[in-house]
This record gives structure tokens, C-alpha cells and sequence, in this order.
């Protein structure tokens, strides 16, 4: 059977862009182990690029076919199902071929001809939300990938843009995407903390804040979470200064879970 997102709160995890094999596999076999410990289903996500990078000498990644390779070594490895971004509408049917979750970045989450590619593939797809769209106008985009034939979609806060360097998380944005666009509703909970272009030619962060962030979405009824984590985040090739350190995921979920449950939701 296809991949479909789970009924019960679910984790989106692993590092922003694929890094050499053996750290990868370090990675997903920590996350398949926090989501055995845990119960919460699990989706590992690594980028075979990065397209959007802050500067022209900023690490992409490996590319699209040796990405896809890492990708399938880490189902075989692990078992877990694979999240990973398209950037252009000719990368979805070969993506969709070996990955079970199709992700349209925030600043392609209006863009017609990707957002049908990815839904034609009978992948699920997972939209982000624009840093500068409001939170209902977001049906359109799942309108799009359905159209398409896409069966199963969800959707992701990573913060707005208001214009002083960091991106704000409104609260809102979880009841009203869940009834606008009638889909699960996650929380990226790394993206949120980003400083854009906040070292220079990079961008910053503020893990420190990731926590409480996912916390307050928690509360106010995210489905899932989605948060990058890394042995040495300082160490990544790709927004290490906005990722969660490994070793903090599980308490963290153990945290979000407890939260969810106290509330009366779906562990």
C-alpha cells in the first residue's frame, strides 16, 4: 500500500541536505529508533539539493540521481518511509518513483505546474506554507496537488515574514489551514527559528527557541512536527545553525507526546 500520513501525531525528521552515506544512515537509524521508543510514526527527510541557498558557493547537495540512490539505501536500511523536496515539475515522477513523500518548498507553494506534477504522481505531498501567504489561502495550493489526482496532502508552518529578520509564528495558522484545507497541518519547527541571511552569506538561527515553538504548536493542534536534527549541527553543510541536535529529538517527542495526550488528542 502507498504511503498515507498517520492518523496519530507523526515526526518528520533527519538533516536539511544529504550529507555522505554513513551519517545519513547514523541519522535515520537514530530516528527509527526514537520512533520505536516513542510510538510516533516516523518519515525521514534529507534534500538531494538545495536551491534556494543564500549564496552561489553555499553546498546544494548531491544532485538528483545520486540523492535518490542515498534515499533508497536508507528505506532498505531502515524501513522508514522518505520525505524530500522537488523543485521543478520534471523532477516528480522520477522522485515519485522511489520517494513516499513528494515536499513543495514555501516559496514554490504557489506554483500551478509543480504542485500538479507532484499530486499526479499518487505520492503524498506535503506544501509549505509561503512565508508571505496567510494561512487559509493555502487551500488553493492543496486544491492544486488534488486536482492533479494527488490522494493525500498536508500541509507546513515554517513561519511569516514581517520584515525585521525573523520569521514569526502565528498560532492561528494550525485551526484555520486545518479547516481551510481540510488536511494535516505540521509544524517545521527548525525553519521557524531561521535568522534569514542572518550570518552574512548564510542564514542563522536560533535553535534554542525550537522547544517552546513546538510546544505552543503542540497546543494549539499540529498534527506532526518537522524538524532537522544533526549529530553536530555545527558541522552541517546546510543550516546547521537552525537545527535541533540529535541527541535532544527523543526527549523532545517524549515531551510533545505527553502534551498532546494531556490535551485528550491522538497520542
Amino acid at each position: 500500500m502507498p504511503f498515507r500520513f498517520p492518523d496519530s501525531f507523526f515526526l518528520i525528521a533527519g538533516p536539511c541536505v544529504l550529507e555522505d552515506a554513513g551519517l545519513n544512515l547514523d541519522i535515520a537509524r537514530h530516528v527509527a529508533g526514537v520512533s520505536e521508543r516513542t510510538g510516533a510514526p516516523a518519515i525521514f527527510k534529507a534534500s538531494f539539493d538545495k536551491a534556494n541557498r543564500t549564496s552561489v558557493e553555499s553546498p546544494r547537495g548531491p544532485g538528483l540521481e545520486r540523492g535518490l540512490q542515498l534515499l533508497g539505501d536508507i528505506r532498505e536500511a531502515t524501513g522508514l518511509p522518505l520525505l524530500t523536496d522537488v523543485h521543478e515539475p520534471r523532477q516528480a515522477e522520477e522522485v515519485g518513483a522511489v520517494i513516499d513523500v513528494l515536499q513543495i518548498p514555501a516559496f514554490l507553494c504557489r506554483q500551478t505546474d509543480l504542485l500538479v506534477a507532484a499530486g499526479a504522481t499518487g505520492r503524498s505531498v506535503n506544501v509549505k506554507k509561503g512565508q508571505w501567504m496567510a494561512p487559509e489561502l493555502m487551500q488553493h495550493s492543496v486544491a492544486k496537488v488534488r486536482a492533479a489526482g494527488g490522494p493525500d496532502v498536508a500541509v507546513t508552518e515554517r513561519g511569516t515574514a514581517f520584515g525585521y529578520g525573523r520569521w514569526v509564528v502565528d498560532m492561528r495558522s494550525f485551526p484555520l489551514m486545518r479547516e481551510s484545507c481540510a488536511c494535516p497541518v505540521i509544524f517545521d519547527a527548525t525553519h521557524s527559528v531561521q535568522l534569514p541571511g542572518g550570518a552574512g552569506d548564510a542564514s542563522g538561527g536560533e535553535p534554542h527557541y525550537i522547544e517552546t515553538l513546538a510546544r505552543a504548536a503542540v497546543a494549539a493542534g499540529a498534527d506532526g512536527l518537522f524538524v532537522e536534527v544533526h549529530p553536530k549541527p555545527a558541522e552541517a553543510a546546510s543550516d546547521g545553525a537552525n537545527m535541533l541536535p540529535l541527541d535532544r529529538l527523543e526527549p523532545l517527542i517524549t515531551d510533545l507526546l505527553r502534551l498532546r495526550s494531556a490535551m485528550g488528542g491522538t497520542a
